[in-house]
């Protein structure tokens, strides 16, 4: 198996790194920081506000899986579980499609396309471009 080239290395990284800021970011923080914005949020959602510190262990743990690379895959299967359920959440409440409910799914094309372009054992298995 070769190595995926530099430049594509770079940017599955720049990806990967990006969707773990945001996540970290916009979704992790505020639920482990018990912010008034996560319980908000919750509430809106319908989740009852005491979820709000698991979600963010189980985001958090999903997310530094998908950072090791001997764990990538894991963590990806796992985080794309968890963005399933976000937009199921997002269905059941009645959200606008492309800005609410598909948002788990653009989350998806960056977490997904930062480990397709630096691992080259997922594109052994998802050979999307040859």
């Amino acid at each position: 198996m070769t190595q995926p080239s530099r430049a594509a290395l770079w940017i599955g990284r720049v990806l990967t790194g990006l969707f773990a800021v945001f996540m970290l970011g916009a979704s992790i923080a505020p639920k482990l920081l018990n912010l008034p914005v996560a319980h908000e949020t919750m509430v809106q959602l319908g989740w009852p506000p005491g979820y709000v510190p698991m979600i963010g262990l189980i985001e958090l743990t999903c997310v530094v899986l998908y950072l090791i690379p001997r764990t990538a895959l894991l963590g990806a299967v796992l985080t794309m579980s968890l963005l399933g359920g976000a937009m199921a959440t997002q269905i059941r409440i009645g959200n606008p499609l492309f800005s609410h409910i598909l948002f788990s799914m653009y989350l998806a094309l960056f977490m997904w396309g930062g480990l397709w372009l630096r691992d080259m054992r997922l594109r052994a298995v998802l050979p999307i471009l040859r």
